[in-house]
């Protein structure tokens, strides 16, 4: 046997560890981007079926003898903001989801004002399809929980099998950044303040 033999046999063994290991790091992570991404479509389907509900409640509430129109105006304008704020999941930087979170911040808040000035009507306190509606609200907006932190569980699973060594070599030869993860609004850490005075 001639000697240059076995240390070819040597690179050759050590070219087909290495490129099976670098096939099995990039589909696992191409996998891992994936399910991330599938979790941030879901999240925006919750909102998008809140916006639905929304545009149907305020329908409801134009009905209503001289209700408030300066606060149907706040929410169709928050509303309208949220609708065209998008992200592609291909591109869910931190600024992005930062935009988008502010822009669906703001439909929160507009919307806790209506159905604050909501009390002061007993109609529509009365009116059954206006309580169906808030219902399907609330339940949407457990969903859209449930739906941010599946997201960011997928994008915790990606964020850490790309940032472990040695993967973390492989991810920035094959462009896996790391995901922004969704964050609790500015101010959620403190217990809102909750009037019952409506004189």
């Amino acid at each position: 046997m001639k000697k240059w033999f076995i240390p070819l046999i040597i690179v050759a063994v050590i070219a087909f560890g290495v490129y099976n290991w670098a096939v099995g790091f990039n589909n696992t992570a191409v996998e891992h981007e994936a399910n991330a991404k599938t979790a941030w479509s879901n999240v925006e389907s919750s909102y998008q079926r809140r916006n639905d509900l929304i545009g149907n409640l305020v329908s409801t509430v134009k009905g209503a003898a001289d209700f408030e129109k300066s606060t149907l105006t706040q929410v169709i304008e928050a509303r309208a903001k949220a609708t065209s704020t998008t992200i592609d999941p291909s591109n869910i930087t931190p600024e992005n989801l930062e935009a988008f979170q502010e822009a669906q911040s703001g439909l929160s808040g507009a919307l806790s004002r209506l159905l604050v000035s909501v009390e002061r009507y007993p109609e529509l306190k009365a009116n059954q399809n206006f309580l169906d509606l808030q219902n399907q609200l609330e339940g949407t907006e457990n969903r859209i929980n449930v739906a941010r932190d599946r997201y960011n569980k997928a994008v915790n699973t990606y964020d850490i099998f790309t940032s472990k060594f040695p993967n973390k070599i492989l991810a920035g030869w094959f462009g896996f950044e790391e995901m922004a993860r969704y964050k609790a609004d500015p101010g959620a850490e403190k217990a809102p303040e909750v009037d019952f005075d409506f004189e």
